[in-house]
């Protein structure tokens, strides 16, 4: 595919987007900005944020996975399912009593000063380092189909990734988010859907033939229940699938706040719950898309040594699929990284304001001249961070730092836990303290897990564990509470 073609594509993809933010963005006041005035349709929410939850790494990497894990993926999914429930029942109704609009509030209120902050730095510290990671794989697919062979540098598709956000999020942020969020998520499963479609006609099969070649192929194994020690078994992956959604779903300002525009609780509920079936179907489908594509791939003799993430870019940009596959993958690829990359900008925005600018506590003539100021400093940020990842330039640094940014929703868990179940009194001073003391020791036992463990391999449910730590560091720290 040609430089221009990819420029056409994506000018008309981002001339939509900015058409809906125009549409959306007439008021642009602070409370439209962070929760959308509570206007929100549940329903719109709930079909957004399967982009939000999907982003990048299901749309590329999911279907990749296949080839090494099958459908074993699906576990996890299951679990969310679980997660999402507890989000719906526990949390979010406090969320709505305590009439929220950062979440990490609760902390300001449960515990006090030091443990509000903790939690707001630890959510800005890991969307910053997610929404940097997930742009610069966008900057980098950018520069190779575009820019570089206008011969602009990379830092021209950062600014252009960058600004393309901040475009059509500035003035109304969630407002706008929850309906560009649909329009993206529509566009990938849309790209999903058609090229699955496209493969089952080169391929000369009816739907009902595919489902019996996916489900009779080596791909389809869903359970692992054998091997203890293997990170693929069941009851790691189902609880590990459940706590990554209360933690980065429940305990993030960036999912959270979708929910928080709803009208009402009752809406907010709806809208979990139906998002929560329709993220298993959407599964199901990149999972047997990823199947199909190595069937294919194997029918025509393609390259066996492009696996992985790899497989479906190469596929769909080579031509193999036809035009109009490849098409779809260019939208589909914007698509997802922006779907999570721009609502992560709007929530970094909104919580400096709200947690660290106090902007929920007394309004004032300046804060929406502040708010504005404030989402251009964290644009900034985002550019130099990418900048700072190319400077490195080695992929596999750079994934670990993305990995790292998981580690610290564990505080989150466990803090939220205890704040929750426990009615002990908790030395504020000493949170910050423990929520670095955790993360430091989960990284230490997945180093050395099989030697310290005679084997054992700690895989996703690292997250349950940094929990459990900070919760006991937490136990250590507090009193219980005096009757007076």
């Amino acid at each position: 595919m040609g430089a221009l073609t990819a420029i056409g594509i994506i000018v008309i993809y981002f001339m939509v987007l900015i058409i809906i933010s125009f549409l959306t963005g007439k008021d642009d006041s602070n409370e439209a900005f962070f929760i959308g005035k509570k206007q929100s349709p549940w329903y719109v929410v709930a079909f957004g944020m399967i982009g939000a939850s999907l982003s990048g790494v299901t749309f590329i990497s999911v279907p990749g996975w296949v080839a090494d894990s099958q459908f074993s993926y699906m576990q996890m999914v299951l679990g969310y399912m679980a997660g999402y429930f507890v989000v719906a029942t526990v949390l979010m109704p406090l969320y709505y009593r305590l009439n929220l609009t950062s979440i990490y509030g609760f902390l300001d209120q449960r515990f006090g000063f030091w443990s509000y902050k903790t939690g707001a730095f630890y959510f800005l510290l890991s969307r910053v380092i997610g929404a940097s990671f997930r742009l610069y794989l966008v900057a980098i697919a950018l520069h190779i189909a575009v820019f570089e062979q206008l011969g602009l540098p990379f830092w021209v598709a950062v600014l252009v990734a960058v600004l393309l956000i901040w475009v059509y999020t500035f003035r109304s942020g969630i407002k706008t988010i929850i309906w560009t969020d649909t329009l993206q998520t529509a566009s990938m499963l849309l790209a999903v859907v058609i090229t699955t479609w496209v493969i089952k006609d080169s391929l000369d099969w009816s739907w009902l033939d595919m489902s019996r070649q996916i489900g009779d192929s080596e791909y389809s194994k869903w359970f692992y229940w054998d091997d203890w020690n293997d990170d693929k078994h069941f009851v790691k992956q189902f609880l590990a699938g459940m706590f990554i959604t209360i933690s980065m779903t429940g305990l993030d300002q960036d999912m959270m706040q979708k929910n928080l525009s709803c009208k009402s609780i009752k809406d907010a509920q709806k809208n979990m719950f139906w998002f929560s079936v329709v993220l298993v179907g959407a599964n199901i489908l990149f999972l047997s898309f990823g199947a199909m594509l190595y069937i294919f791939s194997d029918s025509i003799g393609f390259d066996p040594t492009i696996v992985g993430d790899k497989l479906y870019p190469a596929l769909a940009l080579s031509g193999e699929l036809g035009t109009v596959a490849g098409v779809l993958f260019i939208i589909g690829l914007v698509a997802a990284a922006y779907s999570s990359a721009d609502s992560a900008l709007t929530a970094l925005t909104t919580s400096f304001c709200v947690d660290f600018l106090g902007m929920d506590k007394q309004s004032k003539p300046s804060d929406k001249q502040t708010r504005k100021w404030v989402h251009i400093g964290f644009s900034l940020l985002l550019f130099v961070v990418i900048i700072i990842f190319k400077a490195i330039n080695d992929t596999s640094v750079i994934a670990e730092l993305f990995k790292v940014a998981g580690y610290t929703y564990g505080p989150l868990l466990g803090l939220y836990a205890f704040g929750l179940f426990s009615k002990r009194v908790v030395k504020d001073r000493w949170v910050p303290f423990i929520a670095i003391a955790s993360p430091v020791i989960c990284y230490v036992l997945k180093e050395y897990s099989e030697v310290l463990l005679s084997g054992y391999k700690i895989g996703f449910e690292l997250l349950l564990i940094n929990g459990v730590i900070t919760f006991f560091g937490l136990f250590l720290v507090s009193y219980r509470k005096t009757s007076s």
